[in-house]
């Protein structure tokens, strides 16, 4: 659960670095490693991300992407979690 905090503080970063250097002309985090990294359990930092600084919101890949991914990063965290806990039968 940390290690997800972690990753997806980092991801959010990572968008925030790619807003910047879109502003500022400088190297640029290629769309394929943001939309991996969402793929990755990453989706709410990139989410997040879009949100807090405006960034590839009009992009279709990322407007109806990544809160797909995120809806699919939400069942996968679901379903992992009964791997070693099953949820109860009635």
């Amino acid at each position: 659960m940390i290690f997800l905090a972690i990753w997806n503080f980092f991801v959010f970063v990572l968008m925030g670095y790619d807003k910047f250097a879109a502003q500022k002309y400088l190297w640029r985090v290629s769309e394929r490693n943001l939309l991996g990294s969402a793929l990755f359990m990453g989706a709410g930092g990139i989410l997040l991300g879009m949100l807090m600084f405006r960034h590839k919101t009009l992009h279709p890949s990322f407007k109806f992407g990544v809160p797909i991914l995120f809806i699919l990063n939400i069942f996968f965290f679901y379903i992992a979690s009964f791997v070693n806990y099953p949820p109860l039968s009635i």
